[in-house]
């Protein structure tokens, strides 16, 4: 069975390619839900053998390849095209010669050619035609109407999207059982497991209007897509996104069958990184994230193998880091305005959200749609929830008054100093007793606690190597607390938790 066949399509429809330096020309784009088929329309023999003519001055068009044998050198030196004109061989001019001289200039050029050729735009349809000089280009009754390519100069079809009638000409050569129809026929294959997509320019914040491109994990590229309106375009993006979205979840689901329980995925997606110190003409470049167990992940392409783990590009302990959703303008103002009023954005990226490091380091994220950065959100709360629930407490070595110190953050009694020398407790509070807390920005933290007995605040200061990892790790508790108080986060922790892995061990008690 054709791999296609087996694709359940959930969208199709007709847009407009921009391949390469080529003029746009329509497409058709078949939307199942792991390919997204980009067809372009074409005659094809649909009986009998076609008769195949590379051109010639006898027919006032170049002599064009129509064939490159594949592996050979010709196809290896990724110079030649099908649909190339030829100009000169080995210098001799053959743009006015005939077919059959052309062919003979060819057959003595030796083992070394050097061809100098012109593309002819939109050539593949008519290299497939009959030729014929006398043509008169009259369609017949059945024709759509529209001449000839051929006959129509030879450069180009004139083509309508919804006609898929038989093309004909009484003065073509005649071949017993020969027709021709319009058809629309595969130009690109672009598997959707680990690809991305975005509206804007490569590596920049400005945004295609009502265009977007689709990139394959393996680097094949779809050309800009330009869709008829706004609307259409995103209706093409949710698509997209929804049926990527479906294949990663299916995708991790296997994988977590390898990985013990503490080790599971959560989340893995491309957004784009806003790069700390941007080159001219790029500022953002993809970045592949993925939530694993107790990390974050952040490759250069989706980790595939085992091993591909332990070569991420950067990784942080997801309870020690801290991710914010940066809010976008509420409405639309004059461009210049637009990000220095009631916006954290830096440009004009809209779905955007930053990761602080454990060391202080600000990572910028960019996503394409509201529904990535709402999905990137959510996972991000199960990890940390999932992670501070498994670990229960951390301990963080601290300096009080020249004195060596230990601060444990436990889930389930809050915070207990203690001499690291002696393990003597200090003090202790529960998260409810915490009424504020402010830091240097180095390293020092001022707790103000609230004492059950005399209601009264009292300030704790200590002294961390590690600040923002301390900082971090306390808001994470916090917001494990939170969520333990949520009856809808822990509805679907426990949805999540039961189709991931029926042999998680949870210690919250929120299933059933």
């Amino acid at each position: 069975m054709d791999f296609r066949t087996a694709c359940e399509e959930t969208k199709t429809g007709i847009c407009l390619l921009q391949d390469g330096n080529q003029e746009p020309f329509k497409v058709r784009l078949h939307l199942a839900k792991d390919i997204l088929m980009i067809q372009e329309q074409d005659v094809i023999c649909v009986s009998g053998e076609p008769f195949y003519s590379g051109g010639g001055a006898e027919h006032n068009i170049p002599v064009v390849v129509s064939k490159i044998s594949k592996e050979q050198r010709a196809e290896l030196s990724g110079l030649l095209f099908i649909g190339d004109a030829i100009l000169q061989i080995n210098g001799i001019n053959v743009r006015k010669c005939r077919h059959e001289e052309v062919v003979q200039v060819l057959r003595n050029a030796g083992e070394e050619v050097n061809l100098t050729v012109s593309f002819l735009k939109r050539a593949p349809a008519f290299l497939k035609l009959p030729l014929n000089e006398d043509c008169a280009c009259a369609p017949s009754d059945q024709s759509s109407g529209t001449s000839s390519p051929l006959c129509d100069s030879g450069l180009h079809l004139n083509y309508h999207p919804n006609n898929t009638d038989t093309l004909s000409c009484s003065s073509w050569p005649t071949s017993p059982g020969l027709r021709w129809e319009k058809r629309w026929c595969d130009l690109r294959l672009i598997p959707l497991l680990h690809s991305r997509f975005s509206q804007y320019l490569p590596g920049t914040d400005l945004s295609r209007q009502n265009a977007f491109q689709v990139i394959a994990v393996d680097g094949v590229c779809s050309g800009i897509i330009q869709c008829l309106s706004a609307e259409d375009c995103i209706d093409w993006l949710q698509a997209i996104a929804t049926n990527i979205s479906n294949l990663t979840k299916h995708n991790i689901k296997k994988i977590n069958r390898n990985f013990p329980v503490n080790q599971q995925i959560v989340y893995m997606g491309w957004c784009e990184a806003r790069e700390q110190d941007p080159l001219q003409d790029r500022v953002y470049s993809p970045t592949f994230l993925a939530l694993r167990g107790s990390c974050l992940y952040k490759f250069l392409a989706p980790p595939v193998t085992t091993w591909d783990w332990t070569r991420a590009e950067k990784t942080f302990s997801v309870y020690e880091i801290m991710c914010k959703i940066l809010k976008a303008p509420v409405c639309d103002v004059p461009l210049g305005k637009i990000f220095t009023q009631d916006s954290d954005l830096l440009d004009r990226r809209k779905h955007c959200f930053t990761v602080q490091s454990e060391s202080g380091e600000d990572l910028y994220f960019s996503v394409e749609l509201e529904s990535d950065l709402a999905q990137w959100e959510r996972a991000f709360q199960t990890a940390t929830f999932l992670e501070v629930e498994r670990i229960q407490c951390k301990t963080y070595a601290c300096v009080l008054e020249s004195h060596l110190m230990g601060l444990t953050i436990d889930f389930s009694t809050g915070f207990i100093c203690f001499d690291a020398a002696t393990k003597a407790v200090l003090w202790r509070y529960k998260f409810s007793q915490l009424k504020g807390s402010s830091d240097d920005g180095k390293s020092k933290i001022k707790f103000l606690f609230q004492n059950p007995d005399t209601k009264q605040i009292e300030a704790k200061e200590l002294e961390f190597s590690n600040l923002f990892a301390v900082l971090h790790c306390i808001h994470s508790f916090f917001a494990a607390k939170v969520a333990c108080l949520d009856p809808l986060f822990l509805g679907n922790q426990a949805s999540a938790s039961a189709a991931t892995s029926s042999a998680t061990t949870s210690k919250a008690k929120y299933t059933t």
